[in-house]
């Protein structure tokens, strides 16, 4: 019997896009035990319901994540208009539609690049980005930002994007396909990459369920479980189809990731063909009241938003309690499952290919 040591992994790592601390306990160069560490750059964001008023919260939410933010403010505004009864116009939930997906492009390629800079392919990371840049872009055109777009709200959204502009959109997006499928067949056929990949931290469909996986991870599993069938947005309106991969290890997370770039894509251009003419927004006047849960599907998978209102008797502008579960909480369990059993120079592989948020985690 090997000798048993402790690494700390993290919260600084070369391979590591987010501050993950991990205390590893290795026995002959293979992981026998991973103790997560959080709460290392909480924020407390939540806490803040009790001093911004409910439509100015969203600006404090959408800073959970840079990567998410756009879901992220959604999650919030949906939250709030169903515990308000208030119902958004179609031509705003195309619009939130269109920019979640493509929030959804964005960090699938962002992902990409920060697998290929974990196994030392820097062109592969370079041009992962660059093609990144092109949805960014978008992002600047029909929003004004880049990674804080503060468009949605309370009501609706608070631009609009013209059909010139949607028609642009939805080119751009076609001629980039060959693109991203140019860079995504390495991924898929390289045989040094298949090598980090194929077979490395496997996770059972029935691991997956006992330890609650949501997303890319638990799709990867064989698990078919996609919030977008749950009826926000316009997804079942336009279609699409779920994206799932029956091998549980990290080369099955990255094809998920890979085909649902093309979903997305798909998604998109329906909408801006099916996106009706009409107002964007709706007036919201008037306190917050009650209580509602609503749940998304975020890039990373199922996220859980919970908004409250005080009693009837203290209402005011301000919530009493906002609570947001993100979907890198309910998949460290099955992140600490795939480590148990590798070897060491898998660590960042396995942390890797659940894409974490921690930003997302110790809000």
């Amino acid at each position: 019997m090997g000798k048993r040591t402790i690494i700390p992994f993290g919260p600084q790592h070369p391979v590591l896009p987010e501050p993950v601390h991990l205390d590893l306990v290795i026995e002959d160069e293979k992981v026998v035990e991973a103790i997560p560490s959080i709460g290392f750059i909480h924020r407390g964001l939540e806490k803040l319901v009790e001093k911004k008023e409910y439509p100015e919260m969203v600006y404090v939410i959408e800073r959970i994540c840079g990567i998410c933010s756009f879901g992220h403010g959604w999650g919030y505004c949906a939250a709030a208009e169903g515990a308000m009864g208030v119902e958004i116009p179609d031509r705003a939930e195309f619009l939130r539609t269109i920019w979640h997906e493509l929030s959804r492009v964005h960090s699938h390629l962002l992902w990409l690049g920060l697998l290929a800079d974990g196994f030392g392919f820097e062109s592969l990371f370079n041009h992962c980005w660059r093609v990144r840049e092109t949805i960014l872009d978008i992002f600047e055109e029909t929003t004004g930002g880049r990674v804080i777009f503060s468009v949605c709200k309370v009501g609706g959204v608070r631009k609009d994007i013209d059909a010139d502009t949607l028609k642009k959109i939805a080119d751009t997006l076609e001629n980039i396909k060959a693109d991203i499928k140019s860079l995504t067949d390495v991924f898929l056929d390289d045989v040094s990459v298949k090598n980090r990949l194929v077979g490395v931290g496997y996770l059972s469909k029935q691991d997956a369920i006992d330890l609650c996986t949501v997303g890319p991870m638990a799709r990867a599993s064989g698990i078919n479980q996609d919030l977008r069938f749950n009826g926000h947005g316009k997804y079942l309106e336009v279609g699409f189809t779920p994206c799932i991969e029956e091998q549980g290890d990290c080369y099955a997370r990255c094809k998920v990731r890979i085909r649902e770039i093309f979903e997305s894509i798909g998604i998109i251009q329906r909408c801006i063909e099916a996106i009706p003419e009409g107002a964007i927004d709706v007036p919201v006047k008037g306190k917050f009241t009650g209580e509602f849960i609503t749940r998304m599907e975020q890039p990373r998978g199922e996220a859980v938003y919970y908004a409250k209102a005080f009693d009837p008797g203290k209402e005011t502008n301000y919530l009493e309690r906002m609570r947001v579960r993100t979907p890198t909480n309910m998949n460290i369990p099955a992140m600490v499952k795939t480590l148990q059993g590798c070897d060491l120079a898998d660590v960042p592989m396995l942390v890797l290919t659940i894409d974490p948020c921690i930003s997302c985690t110790e809000r």
